[in-house]
């Protein structure tokens, strides 16, 4: 426990100074960084695949459920993924020194505000090695320090990603130590990371229940959580039945094991009929598990009854809860009563409801006649995303460039003086 306490304590000194020299770096230094970084991912594709190997095999033997080890591989789909979101981050805007609402004050001094970095980030992850790759790159961008822990899980893909970063920085003259991935996996090392407040400035959480509720009831240094992802598709009388049949397979099938696939369906009652057989034939085709409640199960046989729990939960796998509802008002209900404030969608082709329902429904990002899989950092132009954040205050929805810095007061004088 002293040698993981003096080893968290190195990379938090330094981390601290690489902050430093992040903050004063200029934006063709970073983005030389990122740039180099995409490079060595994909030169060293053949490397990359071989390490995760070793963890998909032993996550297969120590019995990682399907989606676990979804989140877990490593593809050369992937790793080109990984690569063009590096580049896309480059390409955009820095906003660290950006000066905004100047105004002047009747002493005749200027305020405004100045866009700064956080400082340095511990991001705290598991299963997706890929999130190394686009935390280092949110985090350089925005000219901040990083300190990344990966799950033991995904252990030689993370260490192996890092050595990419690790050369990036070196070939832009920036220092190393200002991306570091922990390299034990020793659990006492998150305990020491989530608790020193001298060296880290914010913690960001990426993982299952138990991981972010150990964090939130944990740390000492300020937390960016992101929790479930409980997804609703609302599919309104008046929706394009063609958009709706598209969208709500695409929100389920198109990849299970992620925070932003839908995992609860809502039909309003007089398209229910139209809609559902031809939607849950589809499913079924795919090997959904369907459970409904009484209205849904009286128009698809094969559908088990859901339970209270079933609204509740993060399915994370092939397995979809169904309800009818009468209408947009009892799909907002049922949304804020049992969503996770993530992301949830409307298809309607009505734009009162359209647009009641991105106002009413409290969630991170909220969507008319998409699929809930845009919500993602990609999708949305940030280059790359740190989590999703559900949370009120700070950063909420993906959380890109913008969210990794804050704003400080600035004020220009010319020799005023208080009276």
């Amino acid at each position: 426990m002293d040698d993981i306490k003096i080893y968290m304590q190195q990379i938090g000194q330094k981390a601290r100074a690489a902050s430093r020299v992040m903050a004063q770096t200029g934006t063709a230094a970073k983005n030389c960084a990122l740039e180099k970084i995409a490079a060595a991912i994909l030169s060293s594709t053949a490397q990359l695949i071989s390490a995760n190997s070793k963890d998909t095999a032993a996550a297969r033997l120590n019995g990682l459920d399907a989606a676990s080890i979804d989140r877990l591989t490593l593809t050369e789909k992937t790793l080109r993924s990984m690569a063009e979101g590096l580049l896309q981050i480059a390409a955009l805007p820095d906003l660290i020194g950006e000066i905004s609402d100047l105004k002047y004050r009747p002493s005749g001094i200027q305020v405004g505000k100045m866009r700064v970095p956080l400082g340095v980030i511990g991001i705290i992850y598991e299963s997706r090695p890929n999130v190394t790759a686009d935390a280092a790159g949110l985090c350089l961008k925005s000219g901040n320090a990083a300190i990344l822990r990966g799950g033991s899980e995904a252990i030689h893909s993370n260490q192996a990603i890092a050595a990419c970063v690790q050369h990036g920085l070196r070939e832009a003259g920036l220092p190393e130590s200002a991306v570091q991935v922990i390299s034990t996996t020793d659990r006492a090392a998150v305990g020491e990371l989530i608790t020193m407040q001298e060296y880290v400035d914010v913690i960001v959480p990426r993982g299952g229940k138990s991981l972010i509720a150990r964090i939130s009831e944990e740390a000492r240094v300020p937390v960016i959580k992101h929790l479930d992802g409980i997804c609703h598709v609302y599919i309104d009388d008046e929706a394009d039945l063609e958009k709706a049949l598209r969208i709500a397979d695409n929100s389920k099938t198109q990849r299970y094991g992620v925070c932003n696939a839908m995992e609860t369906l809502l039909v309003a009652a007089s398209v229910a009929a139209q809609v559902l057989p031809q939607l849950c034939k589809t499913y079924q085709d795919k090997g959904v598990e369907l459970r409904g409640d009484e209205a849904a199960c009286k128009l698809i046989a094969q559908m088990a009854i859901a339970t209270e729990e079933d609204w509740r939960t993060e399915y994370l796998a092939p397995i979809l809860s169904v309800r009818v509802v009468t209408g947009l008002d009892d799909a907002i209900v049922h949304i804020n009563t049992y969503g996770s404030q993530h992301t949830d969608s409307i298809v309607t082709e009505n734009y009162t409801k359209a647009m009641r329902f991105l106002r009413e429904v409290d969630s991170s990002s909220v969507m008319v006649n998409a699929s809930t899989r845009f919500a993602d950092g990609f999708e949305y132009g940030l280059g790359a995303e740190i989590g999703i954040s559900t949370d009120k205050i700070h950063a909420r929805g993906p959380v890109g460039l913008e969210g990794l810095t804050s704003q400080k007061f600035i004020v220009l004088g010319s020799g005023q003086i208080r009276s």
